[in-house]
């Protein structure tokens, strides 16, 4: 039995459940004795325990079985008695007050909103586009050379030269060994041998690199360092530091000469250096057309956030949260790193779950009224279209279509593609064209 539904807030409901104790007692009793069947005990043969045995062992925990259920029950059926749409889980707890032998229990919860978009016809968006030029390839090779530089001793002749004078310049590989201290004591961290880096790249402190500039191989140099405020080893931020260095190797960088052996080592076959600027053309056209659909689909969100009115339930946001904490540990964990006893607090996250919950209720709306939900033809079109890059296309039809879980996946991205193709084709669009650089260098993610 459930009373009428309270209004406590604009989202927040209670009901109050009962039903009678007997019940309870009743259904405690037949689950006992049908584990009383399979119930062992020292000295008793299986299913000859005394059901008092069985009692004082399961008794318990059959008790809280059987009150979650019921209270379960009872909860669905008055939600659905009363066309509730409830969000997220109620917070259910014993009342004190109940009649002679009833159980009762307040149910609180939160119910979903309604969600009201205003008129996407005057809305205004920016779209973004760019374009693949042919300086963009060229500096796409070059970053490809770099990946695959190698090393040779400066100052010895080889196949590729002799790197020129055998003095630390940018861009060499130099291998030192050092040590520092602070006021005369060495301090953890501050010593190493035959640490290598490339000068110029940036990972050492600018005085670092500057006293290793110019040094030939066994020569040494005493210089001070200062270290950040903020440096991210708080024993030494903020200080002063003494360091002796001594150059123990030095090595030039050969970068590979874009010729038919390089386009080879880049998977074209017969070396062909036309196809393989092509190939990557057809690569960075491809990744462009992903960060811009990426940005456009970012632009839509926020406009609908703007336009649309609702209420967000706070359960959704707190769950939401939750599961971005643990997304987050799981994700650092794979990284390796340690994070069994980092804290993730959910709140961290509330302002990126607030975000995604509100998105989400408005998408669902818009999917709704409108029938943009997936069809399995665009489904197939969008793994199709991820399949291209990798070797064997049927392999990755394999591996969505084999889980349901990664099928969704691709429904809600297809999903999401069919609602900015919906708001687009409504509002009022601008288009601007943005450099090559700026657009892979930004990480929009709606």
């Amino acid at each position: 039995m459930a009373t009428a539904v309270e209004t406590l807030g604009k989202l927040e409901r209670r009901i109050t459940i009962s039903f009678p104790l007997t019940d309870v007692r009743t259904e405690v009793e037949k689950r006992l004795k049908v584990q009383a069947r399979t119930a062992k005990a020292p000295g008793f043969r299986p299913g000859k325990v005394p059901l008092k045995m069985v009692a004082a062992q399961y008794g318990y925990q059959i008790e809280s079985e059987v009150l979650n259920d019921k209270v379960g029950r009872a909860f669905n059926d008055a939600a659905n008695e009363n066309n509730l749409r409830v969000a997220g889980f109620p917070d259910i707890v014993p009342k004190e007050e109940a009649a002679e032998g009833q159980l009762a229990f307040d149910a609180t919860f939160e119910v979903y909103p309604e969600v009201a978009i205003g008129d996407l016809t005057a809305v205004e968006i920016e779209t973004v586009q760019a374009d693949v030029s042919e300086a963009e390839i060229d500096k796409t090779i070059d970053i490809l050379r770099k990946q695959r530089v190698h090393f040779h001793t400066k100052g010895e002749a080889g196949e590729h030269g002799d790197g020129g004078e055998p003095i630390a310049a940018n861009g060499d590989r130099v291998t030192v060994d050092f040590v520092g201290s602070i006021d005369g004591v060495e301090f953890p961290g501050g010593k190493a041998e035959g640490y290598a880096f490339v000068l110029g790249e940036g990972r050492m402190l600018p005085e670092f690199e500057a006293a290793t500039l110019g040094l030939k191989v066994g020569e040494s140099k005493t210089f001070p360092l200062s270290f950040p405020e903020d440096y991210h080893g708080k024993d030494v931020a903020g200080k002063t530091a003494s360091f002796t260095i001594t150059l123990q190797k030095l090595e030039w960088a050969h970068l590979p000469e874009v010729d038919a052996e390089f386009a080879k080592s880049l998977g074209v076959a017969d070396g062909d250096l036309a196809k393989m600027r092509e190939d990557i053309k057809v690569n960075l056209q491809r990744e462009v057309a992903g960060r811009v659909k990426a940005r456009n689909k970012e632009a839509v969100m926020d406009a609908l956030i703007k336009v649309a009115e609702l209420e967000v339930p706070k359960t959704l946001i707190a769950q939401d949260s939750e599961r971005l904490a643990e997304m987050t540990r799981q994700d650092m964990a794979q990284r390796g790193m340690n994070v069994k006893d980092v804290p993730f607090p959910a709140e961290l996250f509330a302002e990126k779950a607030e975000r995604r919950v509100r998105l989400g209720l408005i998408l669902s709306q818009l999917v709704g009224d409108n029938k943009l939900q997936a069809t399995p033809e665009q489904v197939k079109a969008q793994i199709e279209d991820f399949a291209q890059s990798y070797e064997d296309p049927r392999e990755v039809l394999k591996y969505y279509y084999s889980d349901r879980r990664r099928l969704g996946e691709i429904e809600a991205l297809v999903l999401e593609e069919n609602v900015v193709t919906y708001v687009l084709g409504l509002s009022k669009v601008t288009t601007k064209a943005v450099a090559f650089d700026e657009l892979m260098g930004s990480n929009a993610q709606a």
